[in-house]
């Protein structure tokens, strides 16, 4: 018979739980049905706005239920007790074994719980006395609660080094009050805005002194780890720069964040990597990742690392298994919140007692709480594995959880497991918690403690008592802060993804309007001798841009080559999924530099353009020839939203100028290829090359309404080459691409601005020559320098990435950079 768990809605007498009657009333009050709707509104908000578009592993990745898990006020203070006590249990252990290691000597720990341990990093040891004052290496905490069958909480897991989950309980919380405002209106909740007011004023007191204005960062791994979306998250939340381990550089004793214009100190820096993998030279498993001298900065006093490179140690099964001995004393005290059972199989006594029934344990790693069942074939091997190194393994005691109502695919709500994580954080003087947290829905055979980004989540609900006072953090006094407008004031990393960002949307845009054009004469019943000059040179474009293969299009007939468009437009290898694959991974990887507005709308959009695709389907070529020519019009929608929300939402700074630094350079190197094309024929075929280059730039009605009918070469090479106010012209990439680069770069950085001023010259030059023969014009010469002129813009193109995202300098010998 299966063991079952106690139920959150109900006490011990069976009556309904206080804090569960106003909000169990409401939420029935909505009905069942409309609380469906809410869930799935909630899957999709979370699917939109969440994980899911950030590493996560599909729409149902990280999913909130719409009922939230709720403790009074009174319940949730006992419970911050406890694990405050916990906290400061195991920051002492920690300042024990990577100081005086008493707790080894003395009997109460074994060296073989210790050293086999990976997260112990011995670096931290030999370097902890050499501070001037001892370090702290707990600064967040987190705890995942279980609630017994009698009743009663108990600790399932400790997580110390980089307590994961705290974005998710905030991203709940958030799209919980606008899905459900009707619930936050009738309810008194407890805020967790303050927690984070609380956070960051730690994090500026935890600063050396002096510093007015303490530089704050967060370590993330990168885009491809995959808590990528909660290191966003939180750097957004508490102000903070995200950072990457080459963004890093250790100058003088301090570290250092590199960015376009220097260097900027990095007093206070939350990791989000593993203890033993930030310093490339001290800790041995860093084989290609860390910062070189990080801990000698932390070691010197002039950095905090929080938490302490050391303390994931503290996660260890094995070790809560001698807290409740520790506690009594390292404090004289017992747990106020026991520890769930658990045992370390490298005690003799504990081993026994594994070994005399362990069908009622769960084993584990030592170190962490990795299943190693995962990696035997049967539990006999398991056991017997366990019998060869005991030192390394953990058992935990089985134990069911208790059950908080769901919402099911029924007309009732669905009792399910759940566990809880709660979080404090240490204000310098005591341990604070975050009234709130994240509640994890356990699946079938699920075990608790584990950290995981998928599955149904609950937001977790304090609600506040009557008479009780809330009180916010002290005012931290600052220093007056000097007014900085600084253009280049990111990191190169950054202001490289920016800059590819607007180039690869330039090259989508780009796409869809050359297959417009050519769409536009394939719609016509046939092609005449006329036509076929003109569709020579479109394709010549296409093949530039990548779209087709020019071998392939030059050679097919007016069904073929619609095929193949069809097949850059539709085809997952196509050139829009290319593409817009490139844009949806910068986007992510700049997540936390964009707007929630703009960061959500451009997911939207893509998502959206990928269903259009997926409607894009073989058929008589006119109807398919009308599908794939709305369907383009749909990508220059998207990207026009997308320079839409960078006009109006962006400050024109570092990210906005390196964005629109690369749409400039990728048009202009367009626009001097395409027209360079469309004017390469016959001179007695220049009036129809001259039509092709204006609706090439998409200038033809501009043209019109400024010269009526006449096409003659020198209005025409104005209006799309030299005029620096048509936004689609070749003079105006020019013109505002220097503008930006003048904003950005220094003395040192001349010869990039003389290049784009040579280019500007070109098209000087080349105004001149048609005013000297207006009427009769060289195609040759035209060409030579619209190609020239192209080629100056490569040459800037490779100066820019040399010198602001390798951070080399730039020269040229012979017109060619290097």
């Amino acid at each position: 018979m299966t063991a079952k768990g106690a139920d959150e809605l109900l006490d011990a007498s069976g009556r309904l739980r206080a804090p569960w009657r106003r909000v169990l009333g409401s939420l029935l009050g909505l009905g069942v049905a409309t609380l469906r709707d809410r869930g799935a509104e909630l899957e999709r908000a979370c699917a939109e706005e969440g994980a899911a578009l950030l590493g996560g592993s599909g729409p149902a990745a990280w999913r909130c239920d719409p009922i939230p898990f709720v403790l009074s006020e009174t319940e949730f203070a006992s419970l911050a007790i406890g694990l405050a006590q916990r906290a400061e249990l195991l920051e002492a252990v920690l300042a024990d074994l990577y100081g005086p290691r008493s707790l080894l000597s003395n009997g109460h720990l074994r060296p073989a719980l210790v050293y086999p341990n990976s997260a112990y990093v011995r670096a931290v040891r030999t370097t902890a006395p050499e501070r001037r004052t001892p370090p702290r290496h707990l600064h967040l905490y987190a705890a995942d609660l279980m609630r017994g069958a009698d009743g009663q909480w108990c600790v399932v897991a400790d997580h110390t080094g980089a307590p994961a989950g705290l974005a998710y309980a905030l991203e709940n919380r958030r799209i919980m009050a606008r899905v459900l405002p009707e619930l936050f209106r009738s309810m008194e909740i407890r805020q967790l805005r303050p927690f984070l007011d609380v956070w960051q004023d730690s994090l500026q007191r935890l600063a050396p002194q002096p510093a007015g204005n303490p530089g704050l960062a967060l370590l993330t791994p990168g885009h491809a780890d995959a808590a990528w979306f909660e290191h966003v998250i939180l750097a957004r939340a508490l102000g903070c720069s995200l950072v990457e381990d080459d963004d890093l550089t250790l100058r003088g004793g301090a570290l250092w964040l590199k960015t376009l214009r220097g260097l900027r100190p990095v007093h206070v820096l939350l990791r989000r990597q593993r203890g033993d993998a930030l310093d490339l030279l001290e800790t041995p498993s860093s084989r290609s990742c860390g910062t070189p001298g990080l801990l000698t900065a932390w070691r010197d006093g002039a950095l905090q690392v929080l938490n302490g490179p050391g303390a994931d140690f503290a996660e260890a099964p094995a070790l809560a298994a001698f807290l409740p001995q520790l506690a009594r004393v390292l404090t004289g005290r017992e747990l106020v919140l026991p520890t769930a059972p658990v045992l370390w199989l490298g005690d003799p006594g504990h081993y026994a007692a594994f070994a005399a029934d362990p069908a009622a344990w769960r084993i584990l790693s030592a170190g962490d709480r990795t299943p190693p069942a995962a990696r035997d074939a049967t539990q006999k091997a398991l056991l017997l594995a366990v019998a060869e190194r005991p030192w390394a393994y953990a058992a935990e005691g089985l134990r069911v959880p208790s059950c908080a109502p769901c919402i099911g695919a029924g007309e009732t709500l669905e009792p399910r497991p759940v566990t809880l994580r709660l979080f404090l954080v240490w204000d310098g003087t005591a341990w604070r918690p975050l009234p709130g947290g994240l509640a994890q829905v356990l699946g079938p055979g699920e075990a608790a403690g584990n950290t995981r980004r998928a599955g149904l989540t609950k937001d977790v609900w304090v609600m506040l008592e009557e008479g009780l006072d809330i009180h916010g953090p002290p005012g931290l006094p600052l220093p007056q802060l000097p007014v900085r407008r600084v253009a280049g004031d990111l990191p190169s990393r950054v202001a490289d993804n920016f800059y590819w960002l607007g180039r690869y949307l330039e090259r989508l845009e780009n796409t869809a309007r050359l297959v417009r054009l050519v769409l536009a004469k394939l719609s016509r019943d046939t092609l005449l001798p006329r036509d076929l000059p003109d569709m020579a040179a479109l394709i010549a474009c296409l093949a530039d841009a990548g779209v087709v293969s020019e071998e392939l299009a030059s050679g097919a007939g007016p069904g073929q080559l619609a095929d193949l468009l069809a097949r850059a437009l539709a085809g997952e290898a196509g050139a829009v999924a290319r593409l817009s694959g490139r844009v949806r991974d910068l986007a992510d990887t700049l997540r936390d530099r964009l707007s929630g507005e703009m960061h959500a709308t451009l997911a939207h959009e893509l998502r959206r353009l990928k269903g259009a695709r997926v409607l894009l389907r073989p058929g008589q070529r006119a109807v398919g020839i009308g599908l794939m020519h709305e369907f383009a019009g749909e990508v220059l929608q998207f990207c026009a939203t997308v320079s839409g929300y960078a006009a109006e939402n962006m400050v024109r700074g570092g990210g906005w100028l390196f964005l629109d630094l690369g749409r400039r350079v990728e048009r202009a190197q367009a626009v001097a290829g395409q027209v360079a094309h469309a004017l390469d024929q016959r001179p007695e075929r220049l009036e129809a090359g001259l039509i092709l280059a204006l609706d090439l730039c998409d200038s033809a009605l501009t043209y019109r309404a400024r010269y009526l009918a006449a096409i003659q070469a020198l209005p025409v090479i104005d209006l799309i080459v030299a005029d620096e106010g048509n936004p689609r012209g070749l003079g105006f990439q020019l013109a505002t691409a220097r503008h930006t680069l003048s904003s950005l770069a220094s003395e040192d950085d001349a010869v990039i601005i003389a290049t784009l001023d040579a280019a500007l010259d070109e098209t000087r030059l080349l105004m001149g020559e048609l005013a000297d023969a207006p009427l009769h014009p060289s195609t040759a010469a035209l060409v030579a320098h619209l190609r020239s002129i192209g080629a100056q813009v490569g040459q800037v193109s490779g100066a820019v990435m040399r010198r602001y995202f390798a951070l080399l300098p730039v020269t040229f010998t012979d017109g060619l950079f290097r």
